[in-house]
Formats: C-alpha cells, structure tokens, sequence
C-alpha cells in the first residue's frame, strides 16, 4: 500500500470497500486507445461556479447596436465563460447552427490563456492536459448545436495540432475531417530552427456532403479533350473504344467527323490526311504513347454535331461544356489576402483607431473565406464564434453580408477579461456597423445590421426545488427570446409578457396563478402570424389541454422543465 501511496498521493488504506469498488470500475472503463490524459488534475473554474446554480442570460440593453431597418436578423454577443454560454446555447440553438468557427488558444506556452484564473505557461506540467480538458468539453457541448448538416471549423498551429485531430475524431466521428494550411505570416517567426509562415484548419463535414460554399460559375468552359495522368483508365489498352481519329477541316479549322473504331489489337491504322484532304487526330502524348479521348465514339459525334468540339490554332483539341461548374477547394491558403499582419492587426488598428488592441487577430479574409465555402450559397445561415476575441468572426459575416446581399447571423461568444468584450469584441462590431474614420482620417461606410448583448448570471439553487423552478423561469425571458429569435417587447404585465419580431410573437407566462391568463388570450387573438405561447408549470404535464383548448394556433410549451431537461445533461445537480 505505502507504494500506491508514494505514486498517486492517495492513501487507499483509509477508502472504503465501496470507494475502492468504484475506483477499479473507473479504471476498468478507461479507454485503452487515444487520446487519454487526467482530467482530475484540472477541474475548470466554471464548474466551481456552476455549483448550486445554473446560467442564464441577462440582456445589457445599453450595448444594443440597433439598425434602422427593424426587419433585418439580430446579431448576438455574449459576455461570460463559453462553457456557460455553450449551455444557454443547448437551450436555445440546438441543432440550429451552420456553421462553428473558433480561434482557440495555440497553447504556446507563451503565457496566451488562461486556466482556473492562472495563465499557462512552457513549466506547467499539466499544460497539455489543461488544454484538452478545455477544448473537450466545449466541443462536445458544440456538437449538438450544428445542423445535420452542420460544419465546424477550428483553427490551430503546430503545438496541438495533432491532439486536436485527435479530439475532432472522436467527438465529430461522423464527419470528415480535412486540413487547410494557411500561410498567414510569410515573413516567418524569426526563429534560429525552422521559420513558420503558416497555420492550419481543421474543417469537419459531414460525411458524404462535402463542401457545399463553392464558388459556382455559370456558362460556357473548355476542357481538354485527350485524357492526361497515369491512370489506366487513360490508356488506350484499357479503354481501347475511346482510342480512334477525330477528323479536322484545315482549311476551316472546324472538327467534322470521327475516324472507325480500331480494334484493341491492331497495331496499325491509318494516319495523315484523309482522301477528303481531311486530318486525322488521334489521342497521341508527345512521346508517341497511345491515349484515349474523353469519350466513346458515338458520344463524340453527338458532341461534333452539336458543334460541341473546337480545334484550336495550336492544334488542340476541345470541349466546350455549358452549365455550373464549381471551384475546387484548395489545401493550402496563400497570398496577400491571408496575411494576418496587414489584413488582421493592421486592420484592426484602422478600425479602432489605436494599435495593439487585441494580439494576434486573424485576416478577415482568412475568416470569411473560411465561412463562405461553407455558407456561400445559404444567405440565411448562423455562425457561431465561442472564443470570439476580437470579434473577426462577426465582422466577416458581414462582409459576406455585402458582398451578396445575404441576411446570415452571427453569434459571438467571449469572456471579458481586461475589458475585451467590452472594449474591443463589442467596439470593433460597433464601429463596423456604424462606420468609423480610419488613421488616415478618412470616413469608412458602415455596413450596417443590429446586435443584443447579453451577460451570462446564475441563478442559485436552494433546498425548495418548487422555488427554485419559480426563480430560473422569471430569469429565463432572454433566453426564451434569443431561442424564438423574438425581441421587441410589446406588452408587459404582472403575469405575463408579449414579444414580437417580424410576424412571429412570443409570449411568456410566469405565474400557477392562472387568473390573467383570458386577458393573454385575447392579446394573442389580435396577433397575426405565428405565435408561442411558454407557460409556467412545476413539471411538464402541469400544462391542462382543457385549460388551453381554444388557444387556436398558438404553439404551447413548459418552462422551466425544457430548459432544466437541458441542463441534466450537462451540470449534476
């Protein structure tokens, strides 16, 4: 025993029998391949305040960004722990995401983040783990949140590079993972070892559906018409009746015909002109090795009447295809436009009007590229940023905004130490939307759009669990709202509250006193359009059918049951 004691620091001669019975079951469950590290050593500070309380948001009305255009979407920026904006977002976006893209921590050792309050340095022996533990639990809450079709996106460098992989792999199992490096800083670090000019992403889809955001061009292209590359299927022995003359007009340049087809084992056909004086072209390589075309012979012809097939003045061979076509996705990302100096600090000093407002912030373009390829062809798509830092995320959607006249959303999620949210996440947003001067002096468009800012809080649990359901649902409005998308408060009373955004309206019902509940039902019946109805209850089945059997097309739900439901199964308590 003294030697368990000296390895592990515990003394198991003092557990009890049921102690040690659920230590060896712990053990016997660990997982015997990837990626394992200890996660008792690095309990999260946000666990510490979510003892006895759950979070909920509270709106911070004077940080509001309004736009004079009411009927375009709301932006979101919330100030608090991402674990605990993550879980409001479980009540309120589940399965409603397009798109995750984060920035997290490099883990440098540079002393760049923060853990239980202490930054992380190069001596801490627990750095590694500490940031698995981090990146874990937040990306499994994230999960949920993506549509079935859903991307996330993570940015990283070289130091957890391969940790993160690892992690993607078996929280997002059902999706593919790809890597896009990026060249972000071409003048290199400076190092005496090798000098790095990039950083990576990882972009995980769901499997089988690919990149959906590519940029599509319609109308006429030309491809080349002989097949190149090694593959078999580019050889006349393996496709023998895609290998025969294409008959050419010189004086016309014009492609006229196709030559017969030439059985797989004759070594000789005829070459040079035809009695016609026309020339035969046959899918030769410059050294003389036989090739196929990139059809069979009856498709060419249909191709050669629909005058489908051009002979060039180099002498090559073409076919012009009509339709969309879209770009392919590269895996490596260079060129001006990704360069984090010039697009990313630089720009942010432009914007703020001060240098060194935040370390290190990404190119807007880097970021919007990154969504677009997702969310390009989706103008009403959500992306959602939880470690939001200087808010490059939000400004990138609205610049993809301009660009097509879309109406996608962002939420943006951060912490507000040394002021950051408020001072450089919700300024950078403001100054976008609204305009600014840049260091020049020079007067740069707004580009409009709204946002509501919200504030993570706890509400504290106590031994009367009826209280307690009573207290989470009169601090539940804003989430209620943020999960409806509903806003504009348009009637308030002791009991109940009236919300409405566009032709959608929410209303929100507090009391077991069901006394003001004729009066809510006649607000609604003035109301057009889709309404919802949450109802106080102490359990889910409190809500009575007859109680509510007139309530023509309003939608009912219990709270604050739903929102505990969701709770259960991210805190204990």
């Amino acid at each position: 025993m003294s030697k368990e004691i000296a390895k592990n620091g515990k003394d198991y001669s003092q557990f009890s029998k049921d102690d040690l019975i659920k230590i060896v079951e712990k053990l016997e469950t660990r997982k015997k391949y990837g990626l394992i590290w200890d996660e008792e050593k690095v309990k999260e500070q946000f666990e510490k305040d979510a003892e006895n309380a759950l979070p909920v948001l509270k709106e911070i009305s004077t940080k509001e960004i309004t736009d004079k255009d009411s009927s375009k979407p709301v932006n979101i920026l919330i100030e608090g722990d991402n674990y605990h904006a993550l879980s409001v977002l479980n009540f309120t976006h589940q399965g409603k995401i397009d798109v995750i893209y984060i920035d997290p921590p490099y883990n440098t050792g540079a002393k760049d983040w923060k853990y239980n309050n202490d930054y992380v340095d190069a001596n801490d022996p627990w750095r590694h783990s500490k940031w698995i533990s981090l990146m874990n639990k937040r990306l499994k809450l994230s999960r949920s949140l993506l549509k079935d079709d859903g991307t996330i996106i993570v940015a990283i460098d070289d130091y957890e590079l391969n940790t993160l992989g690892l992690l993607l792999d078996e929280i997002f199992s059902s999706h593919d993972k790809s890597l896009i490096v990026v060249e972000h800083h071409p003048q290199g670090a400076g190092s005496i070892a090798v000098s790095r000019t990039h950083e990576y992403a990882y972009v995980c889809t769901p499997k089988d559906i690919g990149i959906r955001g590519r940029t599509v061009d319609s109308g006429e292209s030309r491809w080349p018409l002989k097949r190149s590359g090694q593959g078999e299927n580019n050889w006349r022995k393996n496709r023998y009746r895609q290998f025969f003359a294409i008959l050419v007009d010189p004086k016309l340049s014009s492609v006229v015909g196709v030559g017969p087809e030439i059985p797989r084992d004759q070594k000789k056909y005829s070459t040079g002109k035809t009695p016609e004086g026309y020339l035969r072209i046959y899918p030769l390589d410059k050294d003389g090795g036989e090739r196929v075309w990139r059809y069979n012979r009856d498709t060419m012809q249909r191709l050669i009447e629909a005058e489908a097939i051009e002979y060039t003045k180099n002498g090559a061979l073409l076919v012009k295809k009509f339709g969309d076509i879209e770009a392919p996705i590269f895996s490596v990302w260079k060129g001006p436009r990704y360069n984090a100096g010039t697009q990313g600090s630089n720009l942010l000093t432009q914007i703020m009007g001060k240098a060194n407002a935040f370390p290190y912030p990404k190119s807007l373009y880097t970021v919007l590229d990154m969504i677009a390829m997702i969310v390009k062809n989706k103008k009403d798509a959500i992306i959602l940023d939880y470690f939001a830092g200087s808010g490059t995320t939000g400004h990138a959607v609205m610049e993809l905004n301009k660009e097509d006249e879309g109406s996608r959303t962002f939420i943006l999620c951060t912490n507000n130490e040394n002021n950051i949210c408020d001072e450089v996440t919700l300024e950078r947003i403001k100054r976008v939307i609204k305009g600014y001067k840049n260091k020049n002096g020079e007067q740069v468009a707004g580009l409009g759009g709204s946002l509501k800012y919200f504030k993570t809080k706890f509400v504290k649990k106590n031994a009367n669990g009826d209280d307690f359901k009573t207290r989470i649902t009169h601090e539940c409005t804003e989430m209620l709202c943020l999960r409806e998308g509903v806003f504009d408060e348009v009637k308030k009373t002791d009991h109940y509250r009236i919300f409405q955004q566009g032709d959608k309206t929410l209303a929100v019902y507090y009391s077991l006193d069901r006394k003001s509940l004729p009066s809510l039902k006649k607000e609604l019946e003035k109301m057009d359009g889709e309404k919802i109805l949450y109802c106080f209850t102490l359990d889910a089945t409190g809500l009575s059918k007859t109680e509510f059997a007139n309530w023509h097309g309003v939608t009912l739900e219990p709270i604050p049951q739903k929102i505990l439901d969701v709770y259960k199964q991210i805190y204990e308590y």
